[in-house]
């Protein structure tokens, strides 16, 4: 009877270190190791060429790869790319390539969990049902996947990551965490943390255990409404993580860390662009250095909001700049493929 197979990619550094110094072999084999997994992002035992065959057979006995897939690309008419990718269980998640490219700017918004349980009542995702949480390597290969994709169809690498795809990032917190780890590393993609943003709906206690950890990236708060009624209509966990909570979590989050700090805001028509929701805004910006993105809506089957008109929002845009908020104004972008923010429910 064969042994169960373990995912390489699913254990620790200092496990895989200590099996393979404990059966024999020197600690710089399990360097050579990590760097083809990682850094060359194989996926076969066979591909690691500098290690002795006895290795190669005795890592391949007792472990396995199981990579994302790429299971559907779509192509936006602004060049957004939407991939659907397949987990070796079969389950489904996206990841969007977002290229602006007279900004010299690729980003990728990748996913964290198959499904979302928070049920954001704007948000396609949040129709659905959690599955599972990703991997740390999940997460991961959707980075390197999305990478290969901008360097086929722009000759340019990734230049940014947002964890604002599937899922809630909080919720899978350890995976979450060692995937940035994996891809800041030098023995991973070498990228800088301050290029990555994890976008959270708000879940007061984890902001605070970022600011503990000492995270180097940078946190986006799924604001969307600046006061606790209309925020909990729209936002289920705004009744355990109301807006007091949250902004004392991330004024201990920016003084622990420094890091940056945004509001998104998705503007519903007649729902939180007034001049009243501008100045509740207002207020909240006022506790911490914060940036806030305003963001269209995109239109999502069973949800009756639309997107604010374009001079309620240049009035409420306006009223920020002017008390000093910084404020930009993001267009959706693959909105024809499903793939702009809200969008992502494995429609394609």
């Amino acid at each position: 009877m064969e042994p169960v197979k373990t995912d390489i990619r699913a254990i620790t550094a200092e496990s895989l270190q200590k099996l393979i110094m404990d059966n024999g072999w020197p600690r710089y084999r399990y360097d050579q190791v990590a760097e083809w997994i990682w850094k060359k992002q194989k996926t076969a035992f066979s591909e690691i060429k500098n290690i002795p065959k006895d290795l190669r057979e005795f890592l391949a006995l007792h472990f396995e790869f199981l990579p994302v897939l790429i299971d559907k690309i779509q192509t936006s008419k602004d060049g957004t790319i939407k991939s659907r990718m397949k987990l070796h269980d079969d389950h489904l998640v996206e990841s969007v390539l977002i290229p602006v490219v007279k900004d010299n700017r690729y980003t990728v918004c990748v996913s964290s969990q198959v499904g979302c349980s928070l049920s954001c009542s704007f948000c396609a995702t949040g129709q659905m049902k959690r599955m599972r949480n990703l991997t740390a390597a999940e997460i991961y290969d959707q980075i390197v996947l999305v990478n290969e994709q901008a360097l086929s169809s722009y000759n340019h690498r990734l230049t940014n990551i947002v964890y604002m795809g599937m899922g809630e990032p909080l919720l899978n917190y350890n995976n979450v965490l060692r995937s940035v780890e994996l891809i800041s590393s030098e023995q991973g993609l070498g990228m800088s943390p301050k290029r990555i943003t994890v976008s959270t709906v708000g879940i007061a206690k984890m902001i605070r255990k970022l600011a503990d950890d000492q995270v180097k990236f940078n946190l986006a708060l799924s604001l969307h409404a600046a006061d606790d009624a209309k925020r909990s209509s729209i936002m289920p966990i705004n009744d355990q993580n109301n807006l007091e909570s949250l902004m004392e979590a991330i004024s201990y989050f920016h003084t622990s860390t420094k890091n940056r700090i945004s509001f998104e805001y998705i503007a519903f028509d007649n729902f939180n662009d007034s001049i009243e929701d501008a100045r509740n805004l207002v207020n909240l910006c006022r506790k911490f250095p914060v940036r806030v993105n305003i963001i269209e809506y995109n239109t999502i089957s069973g949800v009756e909001f639309e997107k604010s008109k374009v001079d309620r929002l240049d009035t409420f845009a306006k009223y920020l700049r002017d008390r000093g908020v910084t404020v930009t104004i993001r267009k959706s972008r693959g909105k024809d493929i499903d793939a702009a923010c809200g969008q992502l429910a494995n429609q394609g």
